[in-house]
């Protein structure tokens, strides 16, 4: 039997996540104040405005008229300050007013922009209205209550704030640099904490759970890669990565597919090792992907146009982005194979392990192509069971074959029943020994884990050979083996467990009941991104308390309503130059799927001790992993270009460290990048002391009814005093 992580111990499949309303007639899951996707900002209807919301509504706006007054001055100048210099702190505790008659009319829905009328007003005009209201209610307290005036950025004057820059090249102003200066030092001493710049080994590279070299020096064995796997210091760090030197703005995508900067990844090993093989190469100052890969030295694209055909010759409804969506890539290089595959609507989860190889995965990154740095080693890779379409190893150097084929059973379990295994590599079209024995080995394996061998053939461009394989549908050909080996799992072993549990020399059964998640194919791409799972019934309760299916809508409904009215136009920033996005607390991957219109992909993280829903993920056609964010991620610093927290922080202050997390986001997002809080009044205020004291630009505060909205961007800044990193150190 396998043991279980403590997170995911009570769970098998859904089922396990959600508990039948009969039986239990409530909520599985506890609910945060923000978290329901109807009520995240309504307030009480209250038919009277306190003093104290008066007060408030006059100080926001004679607050954000000295600020529109010190802009003006610098701008009259010819100076200016840097972008999101501008902070709209706003406070608003009324959504909804009501008629005489009683009828309700919605003012606001979850931190949605104003109305057309409101974004044109100006601040004396406000001002007057919030004067004007406050004598009128002081004179007749009988009066009909008039509507608040909501002055939280709407798209519109989002845009008026960036024309109004102007534009001063690469330099800085001595005013926006006094300012900065000053708020930070101001921070500071109010919060009572100086970060300091983290020194370790790895020096721009350092991932914590991966660079602990302490801990891998005292490693009994590493035959099984042990000292690839994650080994997180006792205490996360709080000290900020340095940048490299010469360091610069990502190339934007599609561009950066081909060529990237090469300060910001300066390694040069890769291209001397594998340069003859187009991975990488070194061209003036920017680093080239001519090819992409081993096995696709002629191009990524004709390579997954051939395995294509190849299995569509077979009589197959195979077809990239339609009933093929969500692929596995083991041993992925520099992340080619994944990074063309966008062109065919698919999205690829690539790993390699952080070896020799230097930086590879920090190349795909780099280039705007989802990857981890992950090792099959001696655990399950931290994904759900039966959630990929496809798994691809081209050269992947990983010895399937050998023990038992404990690693090609690690696949059995992540491979959907009916999915594809496709393998190119030596063995398949060289006559070697060597190949020829790995070959019959596989071959042998395989047939005993009811794979079939679907089609077997050369590429004569890339002058290679790729063989593709198929997971059995049924559980008949488990039955009729002579020899059961390998064995069949424990029914008790849950084949969804996957935070550090140990690899297990056994099979899953395939699941063939109507309501069982894997007994049927997902719809097509791009239906199944908004089709309700069909093993999700109104029986079973959601994570919002609703019946599965009407939380799961409801969830997608808001995600969509906030990104489109709000985060698209409200914060105050361009998207055409985000590539990389993380939602580091998903629930149903309704966020990931309301952006999936704009060219931008999206890492859904499911904290362990959440309720399991990255199944659903998987089933929609999106993707994402299991992490426990009391400890580092494993991903290279200057990943991501947006980082959306969703009631995460609130969750780390109660559970471990707060200053880890906040230290780890740094860590992840590249300069520029943006951070998107939602969560409690106290921990948005907290945070964004924080931030200030890191040099980052508050770009917008906003809060309502305790709940409060923070958009951060994190800047060059790094400071000059060190931290030693012991376990770090060499």
């Amino acid at each position: 039997q396998s043991p279980k992580s403590p997170a995911q111990k009570q769970k098998n499949d859904f089922k396990e996540e959600i508990r039948d309303v009969g039986e239990s007639g409530g909520k599985q899951f506890e609910d945060n104040p923000g978290d329901l996707p109807e009520d995240v900002t309504k307030g009480d209807n209250n038919d009277s405005t306190s003093e104290e919301d008066k007060t408030n509504d006059i100080a926001s706006v004679e607050k954000r008229e000295e600020e529109t007054s010190d802009r003006n001055k610098i701008e009259n100048e010819n100076e200016e300050e840097k972008k999101g210099e501008t902070v709209s702190k706003v406070e608003d505790t009324t959504e909804d007013t009501k008629t005489d008659d009683g009828e309700k009319t919605s003012e606001s829905g979850d931190i949605e922009q104003k109305t057309e009328e409101n974004s044109s007003e100006t601040i004396e005009e406000e001002k007057v209205q919030i004067e004007e209201k406050v004598e009128s209610d002081e004179k007749d307290s009988n009066t009909k209550e008039q509507a608040p005036t909501d002055v939280f950025p709407s798209g519109a004057q989002s845009e008026l704030l960036n024309e109004t820059i102007k534009q001063i090249g690469s330099f800085s102003t001595q005013a926006a640099e006094s300012k900065h200066e000053k708020e930070t030092q101001k921070s500071e001493q109010q919060n009572g904490y100086s970060w300091k710049l983290c020194s370790t080994t790895a020096g721009p590279d350092f991932i914590p759970c991966l660079d602990n070299l302490y801990a891998i020096k005292h490693l009994k064995t590493t035959k099984h890669y042990e000292h690839r796997e994650r080994h997180c210091p006792d205490e996360p760090p709080t000290c900020i990565v340095p940048l490299p030197e010469g360091y610069r703005q990502p190339i934007e995508w599609p561009k950066s597919r081909e060529k990237i900067w090469y300060y910001n990844v300066p390694h040069t090993k890769l291209a001397e090792v594998k340069g003859h093989q187009n991975w990488v190469k070194v061209t003036g100052e920017y680093l080239t992907f001519p090819g992409g890969g081993t096995q696709f030295k002629h191009g990524a694209l004709h390579y997954i146009e051939f395995i294509e055909n190849m299995l569509q010759k077979q009589g197959l409804d195979f077809s990239w982005g339609k009933s093929t969506r969500v692929v596995l890539d083991v041993g992925c290089g520099v992340a080619s194979f994944g990074g063309y595959l966008f062109d065919k609507d698919v999205v690829t989860m690539s790993l390699a392990p952080k070896d020799e190889h230097e930086a590879q995965v920090q190349f795909a990154l780099e280039r705007g192509i989802p990857a981890i740095s992950a090792v099959m080693g001696t655990k399950r890779l931290p994904f759900p069971g039966i959630a990929f379409d496809v798994v691809h190893c081209a050269r992947c150097r990983v010895p399937w074959h050998i023990e038992g084929g404990k690693l090609l059973l690690e696949l059995n379990r992540l491979l959907r029943p009916g999915g594809y295994f496709v393998w190119s590599a030596t063995p398949v079209y060289q006559d070697l020994p060597e190949d020829v024995e790995i070959w019959e080995a596989m071959s042998k394996l395989l047939k005993s884990m009811c794979w079939e061998l679907i089609a077997k053939e050369k590429d004569k461009i890339n002058e290679i050979g790729a063989a593709a394989y198929r997971k059995s549908i049924s559980n008949e050909c488990y039955e009729q083996r002579s020899d059961s080996d390998p064995p069949m799992c424990q029914k008790s072993d849950d084949r969804n467990a996957a935070w550090n549990v140990p690899l297990q020399s056994c099979m899953h059964s395939i699941p063939v009941g109507d309501l069982e998640r894997g007994s049927h194919w997902p719809e097509q791409w791009p239906a199944r991104v908004e089709k309700v799972p069909y093993w999700m019934t109104s029986s079973q309760v959601g994570v919002y308390g609703k019946p599965a299916p009407e939380d799961f809508a409801s969830d997608y409904e808001h995600w969509k309503r906030v990104v489109n009215q709000s985060y698209l136009k409200g914060m105050g920033f361009s998207w055409s130059n985000v590539r990389n996005v993380m939602d580091m607390r998903a629930i149903y991957g309704g966020f990931a799927a309301a952006l999936r219109e704009l060219n931008i992909w999206v890492m859904n993280v499911v904290s362990i001790d959440s309720a399991d829903t990255l199944p659903i993920i998987y089933e929609r056609g999106l993707f994402g992993l299991y992490h426990d964010w009391c400890e580092s991620f494993s991903t290279y610093p200057r990943s991501y270009d947006l980082l959306h927290a969703d009631h995460l922080f609130s969750k780390i202050k109660n559970k471990c460290s707060f200053m880890g997390l906040v230290a780890e986001a740094d860590r992840i997002l590249r300069p520029e990048g943006k951070l998107i809080v939602r969560d409690k009044v106290e921990i948005v205020t907290e945070l964004e002391s924080l931030l200030r004291a890191m040099n980052w630009e508050i770009r917008m505060t906003y809060s309502k009814d305790k709940e409060g909205l923070l958009c951060a961007q994190k800047t060059m800044w790094r400071p000059t005093d060190t931290e030693i990193l012991a376990y770090a150190k060499a």
